[in-house]
């Protein structure tokens, strides 16, 4: 049976909460019991620095992460698990994926856009507080799943981009020096729930409304009755759709005690009571767990201890694969260069290529990118994806249809039309050929 390798991170900047256990941690471990698979799980702690000044929150966070991961049941034995800064061939990876990664392609990445969208709503300058740190990340990213080679890497649907982008750094480097990477794909489990926070809205530590995963049962008690409900008095038919209270009821509790519930709020259940159902339910899951984490929290030693262990193992990967990789480029003893074979190239040519996707506002996109990794042209959204790989049918058929498809097609900046219409002859050609 063959192995397929999945690949998880977590930001170490701050205290796992209720959201993080159900949309993420939960999944992770039931995962990685899998026959099959290979798991590795990982402290993104050089991601931290690009949203947190703070060294002691930082450090304080990898402590509290990694002991949460191991409270609820990863084994270090079964998986790879450790911190990302003890692997120092990925950001030696970075930088080769960075010289690969057209501008063009990170210009695009969310995070940036958002930053770039908050300063012109504001009238500053567009890149105004934006770091290199920031507008790289996506490359850190990609490096983190392609050193692993691995296969599949569980996301939100938010979360799409980062592992399109990983797949044409990869594309674009084995294009130019030989087969090297893996080309991962999202997991995307739509039964994983997104927890709601104390306020309505998404679970966030951005929102300040988490419940921390290991609260005490009293601090447990206390944010749970702080969960905002409606006015409706005790007596009333109360709604399940949008309540926060039913949905995190819901993601601790079986099938059984979810209906129950629901059959509760029809008869008018008082909100003290339906906390109450919530406190128990939730404090019945996380209780065992709770005094396992407190034993780690408490023993930091055996935490690196742990975390190393998992590091030794990651670099037993990780050393030889970057040796790899510089002999693919040219860092290599020059006596090896004397002998050393060129790296294997495609027997053709290499073409412009068609790439569709969905994005987070759940409409369907494609873009031309050139053989060098360069966007070509993009598109705008479209509500299907048969109306996308239409408008890639006419575009591939003439060159023409740039024209008529004017409407459904965003600028690029720094591409000329020549070159766009030269990329899709050249597809033609190679179709007809």
């Amino acid at each position: 049976m063959s192995t397929t390798r999945f690949l998880t991170g977590i930001t170490t900047t701050g205290t796992p909460h209720l959201g993080n256990f159900v949309g993420s941690i939960r999944p992770s471990v039931a995962a990685s019991l899998t026959p099959g698979v290979q798991s590795f799980y990982f402290l993104a702690d050089y991601h931290a620095l690009i949203k947190c000044e703070d060294p002691v929150r930082i450090q304080r966070s990898t402590l509290e992460i990694a002991a949460s991961w191991l409270a609820a049941g990863l084994n270090p034995e079964k998986v790879t698990f450790y911190r990302q800064s003890d692997i120092p061939e990925i950001p030696e990876l970075t930088w080769l994926l960075t010289c690969v990664t057209g501008k063009g392609v990170l210009n695009r990445a969310h995070a940036y856009k958002a930053s770039v969208d908050k300063n012109t709503a504001a009238g500053r300058e567009h890149d105004d507080g934006v770091t290199a740190g920031l507008f790289m990340y996506p490359v850190l990213m990609g490096a983190d799943i392609l050193m692993f080679k691995a296969h599949k890497v569980p996301v939100g649907r938010d979360q799409i981009q980062h592992i399109e982008m990983a797949r044409d750094m990869a594309a674009s480097f084995n294009h130019l020096y030989g087969e090297h990477f893996v080309l991962p794909e999202a997991a995307i489990d739509d039964h994983v729930a997104t927890l709601p926070g104390l306020d309505g809205r998404k679970m966030s530590k951005s929102y300040d409304n988490t419940i921390p995963l290991f609260s005490s049962r009293a601090q447990l008690q206390k944010l749970i009755g702080g969960i905002l409900t409606d006015s409706r008095a005790p007596g009333e038919a109360k709604e399940v759709e949008g309540s926060a209270l039913f949905q995190i009821y819901q993601a601790f509790a079986t099938p059984e005690e979810t209906e129950a519930l629901r059959k509760a709020y029809a008869d008018g259940i008082a909100w003290g009571d339906a906390k109450h159902l919530l406190l128990e339910r939730v404090d019945q899951v996380i209780a065992p767990m709770r005094a396992q984490y407190e034993e780690l929290i408490h023993n930091p030693a055996r935490i690196e201890q742990t975390l190393l262990a998992g590091a030794e193992r990651a670099r037993a990967l990780a050393t030889p694969f970057i040796r790899e990789l510089r002999s693919a480029v040219g860092l290599r003893s020059l006596v090896q260069a004397s002998t050393a074979a060129k790296p294997a190239k495609a027997a053709k040519a290499a073409l412009p290529a068609f790439k569709q996707y969905r994005e987070a506002d759940g409409k369907f996109y494609f873009k031309l990118v050139a053989a060098d990794g360069r966007l070509l042209l993009q598109s705008t959204g479209f509500d299907a994806p048969k109306e996308a790989g239409q408008a890639i049918a006419q575009l591939q058929k003439d060159s023409a249809a740039l024209q008529t498809l004017a409407p459904r097609l965003a600028p690029v900046d720094g591409v000329e039309a020549a070159e766009v219409t030269a990329a899709l002859q050249a597809l033609a050609e190679a179709a007809a050929a």
